[in-house]
């Protein structure tokens, strides 16, 4: 196991009606909010009305900035910093899914930062600064952005999609009530559970021998999405389902699974040049490539990690090696496939003479992957094998 520093410092406030919290929370840093949101659903749901309410009962003043879409735009991120700045915010809540998390981060640390927002995100982490105190209301299962560092904006006029990490960026507190990830659509659902599968195991298939302990934790994690999800799917107001999916969510990404070891994260990086030019929902670029990033990685040298994932994680039995890995990753496929996630690149509108663009986005920050490293030629292939 490897050294590592500990901090999972967001305060959860998790199940029915804990939104009863969120007044008293806020007021710890100040009276003058920010209230970011998304596309409207907060208000069919009933949600908004409830925080404005929550608002008003404890004396605190808002700003609002609604429209958050999905794949972030930086666009509306300098709406926020100005917002921030023209009216004194002193915090920020952020009602919705990871969009609109990352959206509230990132207006929160470009409120101290003298240049563009966009900036961070060349720069990268190390011009992350400070940050306004942040609080969130999930009401989507899937990024976990509620619980970490982590940020990603899309540029809309350079198609770039990039993230910044850093620990001033986590929430100060987040509440998580299952009940408002009832009204989440059968695509939003089985996207949010791609999504949660795939953070683990980007943090799963690491280079690092010696990680017993957060191996058997990433595996449980992993069979809770392969139990939960389809019943999520099946009965979206299943309160145990959307539960299990949510804390499972807030796990796979704030840290715990990779504190003493190396993660990968290439497939990420192919995905997030895949949505910055063709905006298409994370979730679901995940589950065309992972597959694909699966079956080009396998190896002599890897062969030993993807049995111990498909024996623990897909229980499949068998003596040969590679013929056990290959049913482990063709039982990924099978599960995406079943949640009615697409396979092929060109089933969700990406064009093929894109795809070497794409490769040089994928790269901008050098090459990809701890794994296995994939430099042009390996991910040009990956995405040839996907479209």
């Amino acid at each position: 196991m490897l050294n590592f520093n500990y901090n999972v410092s967001t305060r959860i406030f998790f199940g029915r009606n804990s939104i009863e919290h969120l007044g008293d929370e806020l007021k710890q840093y100040g009276t003058r909010v920010l209230f970011v949101s998304g596309q409207g659903s907060i208000k069919k749901t009933g949600l908004y009305d409830t925080v404005i309410d929550i608002f008003s009962q404890n004396g605190l003043v808002y700003h609002e900035l609604s429209g958050v879409q999905p794949n972030p735009r930086i666009s509306l991120v300098r709406q926020g910093v100005r917002l921030c700045r023209d009216h004194d915010i002193q915090c920020i809540v952020a009602v919705g899914g990871g969009s609109v998390i990352d959206s509230a981060k990132t207006i929160a640390t470009g409120y101290y930062h003298d240049g563009d927002p966009w900036d961070l995100f060349v720069l990268g982490d190390a011009s992350v600064k400070k940050a306004l105190p942040i609080g969130t209301v999930l009401t989507f299962s899937g990024t976990g952005s509620e619980m970490n560092g982590n940020a990603v904006i899309s540029n809309e006029e350079t198609t770039e999609k990039l993230a910044i990490h850093k620990d001033v960026l986590r929430p100060r507190f987040s509440i998580l009530d299952p009940t408002y990830t009832f009204s989440m659509s059968e695509n939003q659902t089985a996207a949010g559970t791609v999504d949660i599968f795939s953070h683990i195991l980007e943090q799963y298939f690491s280079p690092t021998r010696d990680a017993f302990l957060q191996n058997r934790l990433a595996e449980g994690l992993l069979k809770t999405c392969i139990q939960y999800g389809p019943v999520a799917l099946e009965a979206p107001r299943d309160y145990e389902a959307r539960a299990q999916l949510m804390w499972t969510s807030s796990i796979a990404l704030n840290g715990l699974l990779g504190y003493g070891r190396v993660s990968d994260w290439a497939t990420h990086g192919v995905e997030h040049a895949l949505s910055a030019m063709f905006d298409v929902t994370h979730g679901v670029g995940l589950a065309i490539l992972t597959p694909y990033w699966m079956e080009l990685v396998l190896s002599d040298e890897t062969m030993s990690k993807f049995v111990e994932y498909a024996r623990n994680v897909w229980m499949i039995t068998g003596n040969n090696d590679r013929t056990v890995a290959k049913e482990g990753i063709e039982k990924t496929r099978e599960f995406f496939t079943a949640l009615g996630m697409p396979q092929k690149l060109r089933d969700v509108g990406v064009t093929q003479n894109a795809l070497v663009v794409m490769v040089e986005k994928a790269v901008v920050h050098g090459d990809l992957g701890k794994f296995k490293k994939l430099g042009k030629p390996e991910i040009l292939s990956l995405l040839n094998n996907a479209f």
